[in-house]
């Protein structure tokens, strides 16, 4: 597929912009811990069944020390509402602890660091690097994959390789809450089956060649 021009792509986040000058996560976290262990839960999850488990999960456990002092099954107990609660809850435990052992109980800011951790992949901390660190990362979901490679913003074979292109074509300026824009217009505009394309803002830019009223 033809990728967007530069041009188009820039016009293409000024629009984004416009509608939504400030981007947030829809996960509620009140630390950089919080957001990790709730975007460690999201896997195959979404945002609002993510949030209605973790509601109950921070009012009991709302840091590392806690989390571990309420333990694997209280943990399972609190978020067995969504998929894999059982491997999440020994995750969410597991990387609590290392948290303590190895950062002070902090989240660390480094790339390394942050994958070392049980349950967290490149996309888990490509979130946390750009939501609470503010740094340029871009963590590619299903909703950005799929805008990226229909839209023609950043097309590519697989999720690594739209990172990239994103990374590389996304203006400078705007890379900071492109994630979010992307995530929230693929989410509830940009959709998989059927595309709200008589409700976007950015149709004119777009490349798709099958566009629905």
């Amino acid at each position: 597929m033809a990728a967007m021009k530069r041009e188009a792509i820039r016009e293409f986040f000024r629009r984004l912009h416009e509608a939504e000058p400030h981007p947030q996560t829809e996960l509620e976290y009140a630390s950089p811990y919080q957001l990790l262990v709730a975007v460690v839960l999201s896997a195959q999850a979404t945002d609002r069944s993510v949030n209605l488990a973790t509601r109950k999960l921070f009012a009991l456990a709302p840091t590392p020390e806690a989390m571990v002092s309420l333990g694997e099954e209280g943990i399972a107990e609190c978020i067995k509402s969504i998929g894999l609660f059982r491997n999440k809850a020994k995750n969410t435990l597991a990387l609590s602890r290392l948290l303590l052992e190895r950062h002070g109980g902090e989240v660390p800011a480094v790339r390394e660091a942050l994958e070392a951790l049980p349950g967290v992949g490149r996309k888990t901390a490509n979130v946390v690097l750009n939501t609470v660190f503010r740094q340029p990362a871009m963590a590619v979901d299903t909703h950005i994959f799929r805008l990226a490679n229909r839209t023609g913003l950043a097309p590519g074979k697989d999720v690594l390789e739209v990172e990239k292109a994103l990374l590389r074509r996304v203006p400078k300026d705007y890379l900071l809450d492109a994630h979010h824009w992307l995530i929230l217009h693929g989410r509830y505009v940009c959709t998989a089956r059927k595309p709200k394309c008589g409700e976007c803002g950015v149709r004119d830019l777009c490349l798709c060649r099958d566009k629905t009223d």
